[in-house]
């Protein structure tokens, strides 16, 4: 029999030391472990952006629960083709009198890259892991979302990360369990 794994958040706390991130990343252990090869000075840049990750991923949520598509849309860049697909999205749900609340993103992986200035690239893994949509009769659990991972590139203007442009990549292959 063999010694049972640490729980991913273990290991990701000890990895990264990512102390925001590693509160959304609550994995149920049937995902292998990722791979931590990141250099001693590379573990501040990655805790550092999945803390603004997690930031920008709070301030998502609550326009998302208070069905804000102008609050939305401050979230991301002028012109942002993301932005305009997030904003369309809730509109939708706001004009079937439903609000998403609890919408809370599950984080596998967080990769910090390509840091210039006030702009900046990450490669996230993550998933859709909690939210629920309300309307004036009605509550309903949404689905669990797959892993996927995207980079995502955010600039940042005023003091505040926004989301400029976001680009799905291929799926890597999973470890054997």
């Amino acid at each position: 029999m063999s010694a049972p794994r640490l729980p991913l958040v273990v290991l990701a706390l000890l990895a990264t030391a990512v102390l925001v991130a590693a509160s959304l990343a609550v994995l149920d252990g049937r995902h292998p472990s990722p791979r931590v090869e990141a250099a001693p000075e590379a573990v501040p840049a990655r805790a550092e952006a999945a803390a603004v990750l997690a930031d920008w991923d709070r301030r998502r949520a609550a326009a998302w629960a208070a069905g804000d598509p102008a609050g939305l849309g401050r979230l991301y860049t002028p012109g942002s083709r993301a932005g305009r697909e997030d904003v369309a999205m809730l509109r939708r749900w706001v004009d079937r009198g439903l609000r998403v609340t609890g919408l809370r993103m599950q984080v596998l992986d967080v990769r910090a890259d390509n840091r210039q200035g006030p702009r900046w690239e990450l490669v996230v893994t993550d998933r859709l892991a909690g939210g629920q949509a309300v309307g004036r009769r009605t509550r309903t659990a949404l689905p669990r979302d797959g892993w996927s991972t995207r980079r995502i590139v955010l600039e940042q203007t005023r003091g505040e990360w926004r989301v400029g442009a976001v680009r799905t990549l291929p799926a890597r292959p999973s470890a054997p369990r």
